[in-house]
């Protein structure tokens, strides 16, 4: 089936509806580790182009005052705190604590007042505090972006609707180490599970939201 025919038949069938933007949104940068940037890591996964978005993206979001979240992965040596997930992806050995490649990607670090989540698994959600401190901040829209598209942004996606947060996933600011997965999750996610939008559609509604400019992406 061709890719218009396919979009085109999700749609017929009830997918895809946009949920927008609520007037409580929050930005969580997913996982934007130095080893997705460093060329020789095993994760490394070619992404420049989506950090210098992402970075412009966690800009404006700090310009217009809207809460910011960053996760990362920590493991104890070893992984035995990562389970069955530390087994099955041998490159999660980059994450084992004290690490230089588990460090922000320069230019991605939190700054005085951002919550760091710290996880082992592939969901910020996943036996994280993210979903009270959403709920207590009154947050109602979870802006993802990040890394990696098909793996922890989609996790995290997911399990963002399911504890009644609206996601939305800014398209040009989340990468994988290949387009193939990239552009078939990012289909999956804005049919069933997200809104799907530009970085530059996300900064024009947060302009909106708190009446100044906050600049481009």
């Amino acid at each position: 089936m061709a890719d218009r025919d396919l979009a085109d038949d999700y749609r017929q069938a009830g997918f895809g509806r946009p949920l927008g933007i609520g007037g409580r949104p929050a930005l969580i940068v997913v996982d934007f580790a130095q080893a997705y940037v460093d060329p020789e890591s095993p994760l490394y996964a070619g992404v420049e182009e989506v950090r210098e978005v992402a970075a412009r993206l966690l800009g404006v979001a700090r310009r217009v005052s809207i809460p910011v979240f960053h996760s990362r992965v920590e493991y104890q040596p070893g992984g035995i705190d990562g389970g069955v997930f530390y087994r099955k992806i041998a490159a999660l050995k980059c994450f084992d604590r004290g690490s230089p490649l588990g460090n922000f990607a320069d230019g991605m670090e939190p700054v005085a007042g951002e919550t760091v989540i710290t996880k082992q698994y592939a969901s910020a959600f996943f036996n994280t505090p993210l979903a009270d401190a959403l709920t207590a901040a009154g947050v109602d829209t979870l802006i993802i972006c990040g890394l990696t598209t098909s793996g922890c942004v989609r996790a995290t996606a997911v399990d963002a609707i399911q504890h009644g947060f609206v996601p939305v996933v800014a398209r040009d600011a989340v990468g994988d180490r290949d387009s193939a997965p990239h552009e078939a999750n990012l289909f999956d996610l804005e049919n069933k599970y997200a809104d799907v939008v530009a970085s530059s559609e996300i900064v024009a509604v947060l302009s909106d939201l708190r009446g100044k400019d906050p600049g481009g992406c």
